[in-house]
Order: C-alpha cells, then sequence, then structure tokens
C-alpha cells in the first residue's frame, strides 16, 4: 500500500491518498477529504480490468464540484425537512442548502467536505477517523467517527462506519458512490434489482411523506432485474429515480460486524460485469443521476453527464428524525453505531 499526498485544501491541509491493492488485481484510492472511494477497479477474465465508480482528477473538484461522487456523508444523509428535528423536546435547527429550505446531507460543510484523518493502514485496509464537536452543523452531542475500507480478493470493497457520541444525538452516515460497470456514457442501460417491497415516497421537494407504499405496479418495482431506464409508458420522459427503498432484509449472512442482508445488484450487459451490494443498513436510496451534470472532467478525462452513474447508497430513511414510525437514527452516550456494507463483484459470463 501506498499512501501520497494528493494536493491540499485553500487553508494549506494537506490531504493523502491510499492506493490498496490485492492479489487478484482489485485496487482502490481512498482520498482523506471526505473519505472518499476516488477509484475502484475490479479484475475480469482474460486478465482485463474495468474501472466501476465515478472519479476525479484534482482536489479543487472534491471540495465543492463532485455531487458527493464516492464520499461519506453525514452526519446525517439525505434530507432533514426544514432541517428541523427535536430531542428530549430540544429543538435543533440545521444550515438550510438544499433550495434554501431543507438540510441535504447535514448542510454545505457535511462529513464529506472535511479533512478526515489515515489512523491505520496495510495493503488491502484503511480505517480513517472524523471528530465532530457538538454544535457542529447544528447537531447536539461530539461525534467520533471511523471508516474502514478493505479490498478482499477475488473483487469485493468491503466498508464499515462506527461512531460514538457523548451526548443523544442523531446519526446516519452513507456513503455515496456513483457505479458504472462498463465505462458507457449513461448507466442508465444497467440492469437493476433491489430487495424491496416497498417505499417510502416522497413529496416535489424530495422530502418524505411519511408513507410507507408497495412498489408493486409502479415503476419502483424493481425485485426482479430489469433495466434502470425501462419504465411504464404512461411515464414521463423526464421520469428518474432518487428515492428510498425499505430493505427486505432477508437471507442474512455472516460477515464482520452487523448481519448482512442482499439489498441489490446491479449489471452490465456490455461486460457482463454484476455488482451485489450487501448492507446492514435498513434503506438503500437509488439514484440514476437523471439530472445530474459535473462540470469538471473525470478520470481519465471522461465527461461525466446525465445519467452517467447509479448511485445506490446504503442508509438509514430520510427525514427519520420527524417520523417516529422509521427506524430510528438516535445514538446516545455509551452506545456504538456500526454500519457494514459489501460491494461483491463477480462476472456473470455473458
Amino acid at each position: 500500500m501506498a499512501v501520497t499526498i494528493f494536493g491540499k485544501l485553500a487553508d494549506g491541509t494537506e490531504i493523502r491518498e491510499a492506493h490498496l491493492a490485492t492479489a487478484c488485481g482489485c485496487q482502490a484510492r481512498i482520498l482523506e477529504l471526505g473519505a472518499t472511494l476516488r477509484d475502484l477497479v475490479v479484475p475480469l477474465p482474460g486478465g482485463l480490468s474495468q474501472r466501476v465508480v465515478l472519479g476525479f482528477e484534482t482536489l479543487e473538484t472534491y471540495d465543492g464540484r463532485s455531487h458527493h461522487a464516492g464520499a461519506i456523508v453525514g452526519r446525517c444523509a439525505n434530507r432533514i425537512a426544514h432541517g428541523r428535528f427535536s430531542l428530549d423536546r430540544v429543538s435543533y435547527q440545521l444550515p438550510l442548502n438544499e433550495k434554501g429550505r431543507h438540510s441535504l446531507h447535514s448542510g454545505p460543510d457535511g462529513f464529506d467536505r472535511r479533512a478526515w484523518r489515515i489512523v491505520e493502514y496495510a495493503d488491502d485496509h484503511v480505517t480513517l477517523a472524523l471528530f465532530s464537536p457538538a454544535g457542529d452543523q447544528g447537531f447536539p452531542g461530539a461525534l467520533s467517527v471511523w471508516c474502514r475500507y478493505q479490498l478482499r480478493d477475488p473483487a469485493t470493497l468491503a466498508l464499515e462506519l462506527t461512531a460514538t457520541t457523548d451526548a443523544m444525538t442523531i446519526v446516519n452516515l452513507a456513503h455515496h458512490p456513483y457505479f458504472n460497470l462498463d465505462g458507457g456514457e449513461d448507466a442508465r442501460d444497467h440492469e437493476l434489482m433491489i430487495a424491496a417491497d416497498f417505499i417510502t415516497p416522497s413529496d416535489r421537494e424530495l422530502i418524505p411523506t411519511g408513507e410507507i407504499v408497495r412498489v408493486a405496479g409502479t415503476p419502483y418495482d424493481f425485485r426482479t432485474m430489469r433495466r434502470v431506464r425501462q419504465v411504464p409508458s404512461e411515464a414521463t420522459q423526464a421520469f428518474g429515480y432518487d428515492t428510498n427503498f425499505v430493505l427486505r432484509r432477508s437471507g442474512l449472512a455472516g460477515g464482520d460486524g452487523e448481519a448482512l442482508a442482499h439489498a441489490s445488484t446491479l449489471a452490465s450487459p456490455i461486460t457482463g460485469l454484476a455488482l451485489e451490494l450487501w448492507t446492514s443498513a435498513p434503506g438503500l436510496q437509488f439514484f440514476d443521476s437523471h439530472d445530474m451534470h459535473f462540470t469538471a472532467p473525470g478520470l481519465g478525462g471522461r465527461r461525466y453527464g446525465e445519467g452517467a452513474g447509479i448511485a445506490l447508497e446504503a442508509q438509514h430513511f430520510p427525514d427519520s428524525a420527524n417520523h417516529p414510525h422509521f427506524p430510528s437514527t438516535v445514538l446516545r452516550p455509551g452506545e456504538i453505531l456500526r454500519q457494514c456494507t459489501e460491494y461483491r463483484f463477480r462476472h456473470t459470463g455473458r
């Protein structure tokens, strides 16, 4: 493993990058800024390899123009309505960085914009740490967070997120990679399965209504593999996905830490490469980047346009703090938050 200086922030803070590799040819690059997965390459048959995530060449892009690509977002991922929530009858206000009305990923200075620090590393794994003081972005409680990436042969990236607090707070950490399994301009021709019978529908501003509704008979039915782009004929041309799916959490499997369930499979019909996402999280945010435009060139000089990557974000439900019937995001002193996700790549033989 190599740790190198990737660049400096405007305040002079050095940001390092860890390069992980395995004997089978799997490689990952992890930035201290945002604990970001900047690059991930997996082996293909015949000695070939495939880059499978969207990433960028310069630090400046990750300091505001990357749309959270590959980063750890928090302290609370996704949206909180009007940036407000209450704990023990005390109200808290977060920055309103989503259309000036809501909080997205905890504001403009969320964990994806922070300089994490590498605290432990080896050839195939790296651990990064971040401290968030009480009052940070309006949240109560000082929070200590750790993020561990590990490559496992033949082609698995395991992610473990851990957090503790000194006072009751809310926490919803999430990894935000954009996947593209064949390097094409539009990943919406990939096939997708999500192990969910329900979604939490949202309003036009992507704030959950509080309902939990079935996917059967709707464009959100991904219970069997189908193209992302495939939607019913009555759907408009502007139709796109940015929705939380309520994971079924069946078929639990062992592993390090929390029990993992098969949440999703994404596959490219071009390369025959498939990604199985296994996680301990209760929800999966699926975003097809239908309205996403990256202004900076990506890895290898590529230009990422609309639909360039598929975001599959294992997390708690959005706005959970304001919906008591959603799985709780409350963390108390003495408790340890632990969330595990594995990205398992395999070749389908197509």
